[in-house]
């Protein structure tokens, strides 16, 4: 394939990332997208040792609301911030973020799981497993050789529990309840697959493989990223090798090839080949499925780069902001607005585009796994 296109993406980040965290948008309270800039900075940095990445880092975290102090609740959204403090401990030595990191880690020693074992998503969602958590608090949680055989079982009770069998997907989350409006009264689950819920899994799985400690382990790893690779690989639209955002409802009416879930896709394939999860002509279809998004969604606009069709949001149930529509439907997933430049996707091509350059400069990499 021509790799022309895919280059764009150096362009982009870099006008990104000089506009801030939020690429040039207005930032509030951090939040898990932020980690995902920070994160795919750093790897963009790791993977070409481009120091415009690390200086990017130190500058668009100066000012960005970093937490500090006791957490609210319980929620897995808020573990995902130790990815941050973990690289600005590794750039500056400073044990402050070592410190940060630690308090994630206790806050999970008592978070409430299900009656299968795992942990609940937030406090405000009793009983319920969404794809988003497993890789919002397993890649910090994993860390600690104790936990990590919890960890693997974690992610096997998302395959019994959140698993499609008839269509090879996962669909977005579980309700062990089976209370909640969007549950199914038999297998609890929602009822969408949801692209980036694919990808949010998929993105822990191969950032959790260099974290388990057993043979066995890595071969129980391996089948789950294999099976979910296989499952969703032939909804890839075969013209521009993107995935839609109801993965396997491309018909719909509205429906649309969504970016941050077909990066996080393009990562996990990518990284899975490097790691050897995966055989190497699946890094090959990782490849060709960024390279879709470098010719389809990164569009020259006013003078600048702009990455289109990124779903801005997505949940199920009311939430803190008492949403009534939040029912699992495809409408409603379709309904979301799609936020330009936003930090999912963004930040999920930045990490896939790192992926891209270990690809062909592995000698370069200072990336620690």
């Amino acid at each position: 394939m021509s790799g022309e296109g895919i280059h764009r993406f150096e362009t982009y980040f870099k006008e990104y990332l000089s506009r801030g965290i939020a690429g040039g948008a207005v930032h509030g309270r951090w939040n898990y997208k932020d980690d995902l800039i920070v994160i795919g900075a750093y790897d963009l940095f790791c993977a070409s040792g481009d120091t415009f990445y690390r200086d990017a880092v130190m500058e668009v975290t100066r000012d960005a609301l970093l937490p500090d102090g006791q957490l609210d609740g319980y929620n897995l959204d808020q573990i995902s911030a130790a990815k941050t403090d973990r690289i600005l401990e590794e750039l500056t030595g400073q044990p402050r973020y070592r410190e940060r990191f630690r308090e994630k880690l206790e806050k999970l020693k008592t978070h409430p799981r299900t009656r299968s074992g795992s942990f609940w998503h937030k406090d405000i969602y009793p009983y319920q497993v969404w794809c988003d958590g497993l890789y919002m608090c397993m890649p910090v949680y994993m860390t600690v050789p104790e936990n990590v055989e919890d960890g693997v079982r974690q992610f096997e009770a998302a395959r019994r529990y959140i698993f499609d069998e008839e269509k090879g997907l996962y669909r977005h989350a579980w309700d062990e309840s089976r209370q909640q409006e969007w549950a199914d009264r038999v297998t609890g689950q929602s009822p969408c697959v949801w692209l980036r819920a694919e990808g949010w899994l998929l993105m822990a799985f191969t950032d959790c493989y260099p974290l388990l400690l057993e043979e066995s382990q890595k071969v129980r790893f391996c089948g789950l990223l294999r099976e979910a690779a296989d499952g969703i690989l032939p909804y890839r639209d075969p013209e521009t090798k993107r995935f839609y955002q109801l993965v396997d409802q491309k018909e719909l009416t509205g429906n649309y090839p969504e970016v941050s879930g077909t990066a996080m896709v393009a990562y996990a394939l990518m990284k899975g080949a490097r790691l050897g999860m995966l055989p190497a002509s699946y890094g090959e279809k990782g490849e060709e499925i960024l390279n879709g998004i470098a010719e389809h969604d990164l569009t020259a606009q006013d003078g600048r780069l702009v990455l289109e069709h990124i779903c801005g949001s997505a949940g199920l149930g009311p939430g803190p902001d008492n949403r009534t529509d939040r029912d699992g439907t495809p409408e409603y997933y379709l309904s979301e607005k799609i936020r330009p430049d936003n930090q999912h996707g963004t930040g999920a091509c930045m990490m896939a585009y790192s992926e891209y350059l270990l690809r062909r400069q592995p000698e370069k990499s200072g990336k620690t796994e």
